[in-house]
């Protein structure tokens, strides 16, 4: 090539990389773009899975469609009072959806969340609810109809631990607050009661899905006490013909807390994305999606289009009967407290 050839021959070659600068450089942003979409942490507990496996994808599409990001959603679960040890010794999550409120108030009172945090969204921060209910195998050979059938000589009872499970403290809070209001009733013949029902119990779980497992898949056991979605859902995926569910005359109402980890939010930069995300539970179209998951919806309108799904019964509350899950906490399921004492393995 002459020099003269050369000479004309820049132009095309300044041209030439300009072009694939550009492409470069859009490269670079469109990858950078894609290593930057936020990511979510929920760290919830044992029996949502399915629930907020399509909840995550209904808000993500949903948080695209209104910023152009799509963000990418991690599940952490396990047992209530388990995940909130998790997130103390440094599971990094955005947001917590726990079972009772003492697993929220541990992480505030570490300075993990906000010490506001139950007055941030509607209803005590607690979107959804749901309650005890027995599930029995099919045709109820038992013939289980109530409390009181529990603690029968040669009935095994399937409950989750109440030191690690907010599944177990609720179970053991319903049968309290059963037997204290029988005829005749007082907390010294209620702990009578529980102390009878966990002889009952030949192993306990950390968690409602270990429970679960044990019941339906290990078949141990007669009765299985669990939240009403995870009944529902083991007859989904056990079929009809296996289980059924009977509803006692009382229960225990088992709110449902959320709350933003605001230590990491803030490491993160999540804080916008993970308020959206717990504000997303209270709409409408999560209200109904809740309600198909059988957890019951705080919505009023929807929960009256599913009256069907869920039966009314007594359902005591934890702050009018226990004086709030931070006295029951520290009555019950501390270490020493009542059930420490009444139950042997």
């Amino acid at each position: 090539m002459t020099p003269n050839s050369i000479l004309k021959s820049l132009p095309t070659r300044r041209r030439v990389w300009r072009r694939l600068s550009s492409h470069l450089v859009l490269l670079l942003v469109s990858s950078g773009t894609a290593l930057s979409a936020p990511t979510l942490l929920n760290a919830s507990y044992d029996v949502t899975r399915e629930f907020y496996k399509e909840f995550n994808d209904s808000f993500a599409a949903d948080w695209k469609a209104k910023t152009g990001e799509t963000p990418k959603i991690d599940q952490s679960h396990g047992g209530s009072s388990k995940q909130a040890r998790s997130v103390l010794d440094g599971l990094e999550a955005d947001v917590v959806t726990m079972n009772q409120s003492t697993d929220i108030e541990i992480l505030a009172k570490n300075g993990l969340v906000a010490k506001d945090w139950a007055g941030r969204f509607s209803n005590q921060a607690s979107p959804y609810t749901s309650t005890i209910v027995f599930l029995v195998r099919k045709g109820n050979p038992k013939g289980f109809k109530d409390w009181d059938d529990l603690v029968k000589p040669g009935v095994q009872v399937i409950i989750p631990n109440p030191k690690t499970s907010g599944n177990g403290r609720y179970s053991y809070l319903a049968a309290w607050s059963h037997a204290k209001h029988a005829p005749g009733g007082s907390d010294a013949t209620a702990k009578d009661f529980v102390t009878k029902l966990f002889k009952n119990v030949p192993v306990l779980d950390a968690g409602g899905r270990g429970a679960t497992t044990t019941f339906a898949q290990r078949e141990i056991g007669d009765v299985l006490l669990t939240f009403e979605n995870e009944a529902h859902l083991a007859i989904r995926e056990l079929g009809a013909d296996k289980t059924e569910i009977v509803y006692p005359t009382s229960s225990v109402l088992a709110e449902a807390p959320v709350a933003v980890v605001e230590k990491y939010t803030a490491k993160h930069g999540t804080q916008a994305l993970a308020k959206a995300y717990l504000d997303a539970l209270y709409t409408p179209a999560a209200q109904e999606l809740a309600a198909k998951h059988k957890l019951r919806p705080r919505s009023a309108e929807v929960l009256a289009k599913h009256t069907a799904d869920f039966p009314a019964l007594k359902l005591y509350n934890v702050d009018e009967e226990f004086g709030g899950w931070a006295t029951a906490q520290q009555t019950h399921f501390a270490d020493g407290g009542i059930f420490d004492q009444i139950y042997a393995p």
